[in-house]
């Protein structure tokens, strides 16, 4: 329990006053330049407090020593008991955020959405009976067997997979823990037996290959979850592509960026005449091939043809001359991973925007999404009205998204996801 005075034995912190009052504004990260005493060093995943300049508890949160973000709050406000209790409760509270919000005609989602669940630097998603952990900070590594143990007890999965973000897999394998390791509990063990703890993470994962088949709206869908993007599949597109559904009917598609065919596989059952995969990477195409083929039994999919393009979007896009398509979909991976990339981003999509409008045949919609964190709303919004002014062409905005209520964005940095729905 943090005591409202600091204790000798505790890792505190006292921060500047604007981090106090960024802090008290509920904001998930304490950021280095902002910490102006710390009494002691601290280990990665150590619980640390903050203290006010009248030594009062602030917040508590995950100690990483090695990262911008010293501080990834868990909890501001009064002082609270951080233990398994406490745990079990906040696994539980985000669970009960996803209840009624899927039926049986969807088991791929997000579970934890990190900060905005109040796990930040972690995320879990679930496809079918297997859960994918994947941890953003090196915040998490001495908690993971509990984490775990948490997964299997209230979730009772068939397995868990552990994926690592790129800066942490050194700090990682220094540990033994490696991208991919997989988690199997015992068959037939229930939610709530604790039996067998903590969880062991293998690389062989008994053999397995890592991929699932896991049900979206009723379709079905293939995802590595040990070699994948992300965590094996874009679940935060999944409104998006209900969208493009009702939208496809006896229309052409393009669908750039596409990845393992998401936004293809809806349009088709949707009724479209034909669907365009373009991606630079043979193997998502396979992908999306094998994802067809998955849902060959509905009829709609078997009409529709559907044809794939390995080449780099970008290119291909300014090669391409006459309007040969009914809707275009551009869904491009993140332009701006930094700040200092956020201008050329910027211009990118507006170019992107620009050839998308021009491929478009009369009375076609273009469907134009962002994943740029650093790129705004407004600024990608701003993007594509430049491309529209660019080309002359009337188009008519039908609507603009943001994230789906598996991935809430409670704070500016986890509002990434942005989407446009366009009719010329």
């Amino acid at each position: 329990m943090p005591e409202e005075s600091p204790s000798p034995g505790r890792l505190r912190l006292r921060v500047t006053a604007t981090a106090e009052s960024i802090l008290r504004g509920g904001h998930p990260w304490l950021f280095a330049d902002s910490v102006r005493e710390q009494n002691r060093d601290g280990r990665a995943g150590e619980l640390v407090v903050v203290y006010d300049r009248q030594d009062r508890f602030l917040a508590i949160g995950l100690f990483d020593p090695d990262s911008p973000i010293r501080m990834r709050v868990l909890h501001a406000g009064k002082p609270v008991t951080i233990d398994d209790a406490w745990w079990r409760a906040r696994f539980r509270a985000a669970i009960a955020r996803r209840a009624g919000l899927f039926d049986e005609r969807t088991n791929g989602y997000r579970c934890i959405h990190g900060e905005s669940d109040g796990w930040p630097g972690l995320v879990l998603d679930r496809y079918d009976d297997s859960y994918v952990l994947k941890l953003y900070s090196a915040a998490w590594m001495s908690r993971l067997p509990h984490i775990a143990a948490l997964v299997v007890n209230e979730l009772a999965p068939g397995k868990i997979v552990l994926r690592l973000s790129r800066n942490i897999e050194e700090t990682a394998g220094l540990l033994g823990i490696e991208d991919g390791q997989v988690h199997t509990p015992p068959a037939g063990r229930p939610a709530g037996d604790a039996s067998a703890m903590p969880p062991a993470f293998t690389s062989d994962g008994d053999g397995w290959n890592g991929m699932v088949t896991f049900l979206e709206t009723g379709l079905r869908f293939e995802a590595d979850l040990v070699r994948g993007q992300k965590t094996g599949f874009f679940l935060d597109q999944r409104e998006n592509r209900r969208r493009v559904e009702g939208l496809a009917r006896d229309r052409d598609v393009l669908n750039a960026f596409s990845f393992s065919g998401g936004f293809s596989l809806y349009s088709a059952r949707g009724g479209a005449r034909s669907v365009t995969d373009l991606d630079i990477s043979p193997f998502a195409l396979d992908a999306a091939r094998r994802n067809f083929a998955l849902n060959a039994a509905d009829p709609a999919v078997a009409r529709c043809r559907h044809e794939t393009v390995t080449a780099e979007a970008f290119v291909w896009l300014e090669r391409q001359r006459a309007a040969q398509f009914d809707m275009v979909i551009l869904d491009p991976p993140s332009l701006a991973r930094r700040e200092l990339e956020r201008e050329g981003a910027i211009r990118a999509y507006t170019n992107l925007a620009r050839r998308g409008i021009e491929l478009l045949r009369p009375g076609g919609v273009l469907v134009a999404s962002s994943c740029s964190a650093h790129v705004t709303a407004e600024e990608f919004f701003e993007a594509l009205r430049d491309a529209n002014r660019q080309t002359g062409r009337p188009l008519e905005w039908i609507d603009t998204t943001g994230h789906p209520a598996d991935h809430p964005a409670t704070f500016d940095e986890g509002r990434y996801l942005k989407t446009a729905f366009l009719k010329s």
